[in-house]
């Protein structure tokens, strides 16, 4: 009996969770390279809202730098481990791999909760309120 594949979401978590069998399905699944594009453009554009106002890129611009870059570290990685290093994968399987390893970057997405200010100050504010109420010395 042949084991179901994950959905593209199971994937991703099971990637954040470094889940060997997750990453072996997606090695040797040859249509999870356009997920695998997937996950690098849903993690672009989490790192540029996570970062609105700092006029980093933008939720365009970052996930075409991040497709560009998944495409030549996946094609540099492939080069040293086969050409170096006499591993054996295909660039197909390096750049799923690759690919997946970036689900954990979804919450770049909570980066503005981090900064002051934003939002009316719903990081900073929070920090303070957590301050006050243990009464430590900081908040005091």
């Amino acid at each position: 009996m042949t084991e179901q594949k994950r959905s593209f979401l199971e994937r991703m978590i099971g990637a954040a969770k470094l889940d060997v069998g997750t990453y072996e399905e997606v090695e040797h699944d040859l249509d999870a390279t356009t997920q695998a594009a997937g996950v690098v453009a849903i993690v672009a554009v989490c790192a540029a809202i996570g970062s609105a106002g700092d006029g980093s890129g933008g939720i365009i611009g970052r996930p075409i730098a991040a497709l560009v870059g998944w495409l030549i570290w996946s094609g540099v990685t492939f080069v040293i481990g086969t050409r170096l290093l006499g591993g054996t994968a295909t660039w197909g399987e390096m750049l799923r791999t690759i690919g997946f390893a970036h689900a954990p970057g979804v919450l770049y997405v909570l980066a503005w909760a981090a900064s002051p200010g934003y939002f009316g100050g719903a990081g900073g504010g929070s920090l303070d309120a957590c301050r006050r109420a243990d009464r430590s010395p900081a908040g005091a």
